[in-house]
């Protein structure tokens, strides 16, 4: 099969479902309320993209590349983000949602999630120094063994964090999130 090779194309209102999505390389491309949902899109190269209010939920991605890619109030429900390309994997995400994906193992320093839904989210042996979650929803998001050293949490909420299994130093947190790590202590805090 030959691979594509498509650069600075703008995607817009594209149902990629029933069109299917080529395999190949995709450098500075727009993706704009395209619905990219079940699709099999393992093995492209995503480099310098943007995904803007698309669903992506349950995409298929193992093997895939993600390098400076955003997402931007997309949907991203169920993405095995632990099966995609590690080398030079970097993202950030603004607005989505990202329940029930996984981030398992992965390096993640200096990641970005902003005003992002990560209920149920799999975090565990991750890397995240250095990573900011800006007005996030952490509900049930599972953190084990997990490096949050330098994470920023000030603005978080709905989490639940052992320090005791976890690496948290220097971690940021506020006075109003403290309680998302003292949980397994079933205290009251006033």
């Amino acid at each position: 099969m030959t691979k594509v090779y498509i650069e600075n194309q703008n995607f817009k209102g594209i149902n990629l479902f029933e069109k299917g999505l080529a395999i190949g390389e995709y450098e500075n491309c727009t993706f704009h309320t395209c619905i990219l949902s079940n699709l099999t899109l393992s093995d492209i190269k995503f480099l310098d993209c943007q995904f803007e209010e698309c669903d992506l939920s349950l995409a298929k991605i193992s093997g895939s590349s993600f390098q400076n890619v955003m997402f931007k109030n997309s949907k991203l429900l169920g993405m095995p983000f632990d099966e995609c390309n590690k080398f030079l994997f970097s993202v950030s995400f603004n607005g989505c949602q990202l329940n029930l994906s996984s981030f398992y193992k992965m390096t993640l320093k200096n990641m970005i999630f902003n005003h992002c839904e990560l209920k149920e989210v799999d975090f565990t042996e991750s890397n995240l120094t250095n990573s900011s979650f800006n007005n996030c929803d952490l509900y049930g998001a599972i953190f084990v063994n997990s490096n949050l050293e330098k994470a920023d949490f000030r603005n978080a909420f709905n989490f639940n964090i052992d320090p005791e299994i976890n690496k948290i130093r220097k971690a940021k947190f506020s006075i109003n999130t403290i309680a998302g790590l003292l949980d397994k202590y079933d205290i009251e805090i006033d």
